[in-house]
């Protein structure tokens, strides 16, 4: 007979958390046998690919690996844009994979009822074990179907601790798509996020109101206008994980680019958008009204929440210390942040975070010892973000990814409503973050 043996609950947090005072920059942890919790409204490379209208997805991996992309691909309701090719023992053996890969892509697009105007093709770590030889195979798809654009992508595991992540490179190669052409020096992209950028951001109204065309990925309908963004001059990003597609950009299409990342402190927001309409070569912008309705959203929302305990995780925004130090500057009862480290831009809120308040916990969340955190509180707490929701056991969170598409002032006006909103009214946070890709095409329709 079976025995349960494992702990129900953690007694003994070391390893689990540390003390703001005692924590180290950026990586407060080490890394270790890792735990995967049960939250899954983040964006993986499949959603992401998604994006570019009018495309095809193609996995090339081993049966086993497949489980994870095809629901997300199912969860979407894109099963129709999503194929797979197989790789079994025998190609390892026989040393076919090229062959594998050029035949069963004829196959797939052979049987599509349509003809893609893309094909993301996503080989995987066993690619690089044996050595096969992509560069040619990308080489006869291109010879032998030259109506269809193909680019690599990679579902590659073994590259999350060395080198460009996988997602930084999914970020890059959706870019890959686009030709060098005449510049356009009325036109803009913003690059390298999941979520369209709110049309109310201080940014979106700056480019806009100035007479410059905006274009995103995740504005785009057509595969047409997703190759019109090789025309626009500037490339801006606001997210770090961005930064190598305007790199990528800057080298391949002489497009400029502009690094202004997402920021929750007043200082450092008015700054970027400074940056901006320097480069844009327009009059700086007044922005003390603006500045004074996110004050306003805040002193308005502390009013509601008072002193109830408040965690942020680094799902809802990737600037979550940045976060944490605007809360507590205006006197919200900040008790827990959840990440596994930092980014480099977040040092400084580290260090008043850590000289300040030194008694904030700080947990990881993949670290093993998660698997058995207590998620069961008896007093109510606020959480900003699904991963805080799951291990606080919250169902009063503000449900949100990437930061939401929101920027500058208005993104701190928007986000105290938000946190207003979940402090009043609760949610089924058992329901709703198990569904991938929050914010993704087809992500209410599941949640009803």
């Amino acid at each position: 007979m079976l025995k349960r043996v494992e702990k129900k609950t953690l007694k003994d947090e070391k390893d689990a958390c540390v003390l703001a005072k005692d924590a180290k920059f950026p990586s407060p942890f080490d890394s270790k046998l890792e735990f995967s919790c049960s939250a899954r409204g983040t964006w993986n490379i499949a959603h992401t690919g998604m994006l570019i209208p009018e495309s095809h997805e193609v996995f090339v991996c081993a049966q086993s690996c497949l489980r994870g992309v095809v629901l997300t691909a199912a969860e979407m309701n894109s099963i129709d844009r999503f194929s797979n090719i197989i790789v079994r023992e025998n190609n390892i053996l026989e040393g076919d994979t090229e062959d594998l890969i050029v035949e069963g892509m004829g196959e797939i697009l052979s049987k599509l009822p349509y003809t893609p105007k893309a094909v993301l093709v996503y080989t995987s770590c066993i690619h690089h074990f044996i050595g096969c030889d992509l560069n040619l195979v990308y080489k006869r798809l291109r010879e032998k179907y030259p109506d269809v654009e193909f680019t690599d992508c990679y579902m590659n595991p073994i590259m999350r601790k060395s080198g460009l992540t996988p997602d930084q490179l999914m970020r890059r190669q959706l870019y890959s798509l686009l030709d060098k052409c005449d510049l356009d020096n009325k036109s803009i992209n913003i690059i390298g996020n999941n979520l369209e950028t709110d049309d109310d951001s201080e940014l979106v109204k700056i480019i806009k109101e100035n007479g410059f065309t905006l274009r995103e990925v995740p504005r785009t309908k057509t595969y047409k206008e997703y190759k019109d963004m090789g025309k626009s001059f500037l490339n801006i990003t606001y997210n770090p994980a961005a930064i190598e597609a305007g790199r990528y950009l800057e080298e391949k299409l002489n497009q400029k680019h502009l690094y202004l990342p997402l920021s929750y402190g007043f200082d450092e927001i008015e700054k970027n958008l400074d940056e901006l309409c320097e480069t844009l070569k327009i009059d700086k912008v007044d922005f003390t009204e603006n500045k004074n309705k996110a004050k306003k959203a805040l002193k308005n929302a502390k009013e509601v929440i008072k002193d109830t305990p408040i965690s942020i995780d680094y799902t809802l925004t990737i600037r979550p210390l940045s976060l944490a130090r605007l809360l507590l500057e205006n006197g919200f009862n900040v008790v827990s942040i959840y990440a596994d480290s930092f980014i480099s831009e977040e040092e400084d809120d580290f260090k008043y975070i850590k000289e300040n308040y030194p008694n904030i916990k700080i947990y990881p969340t993949v670290h093993v010892k998660m698997r058995f955190v207590d998620r069961h509180n008896d007093e109510k707490i606020l959480a900003l973000g699904q991963k805080a929701a799951y291990f606080t056991g919250s169902n009063n969170f503000v449900n949100m990814v990437e930061g939401g598409g929101m920027y500058g002032f208005d993104a701190i006006v928007k986000l105290c409503d938000l946190m207003v909103d979940a402090f009043l009214n609760e949610k089924d946070m058992k329901k709703l973050i198990q569904f991938k890709g929050l914010g993704c095409e087809n992500y209410e329709t599941n949640c009803k």
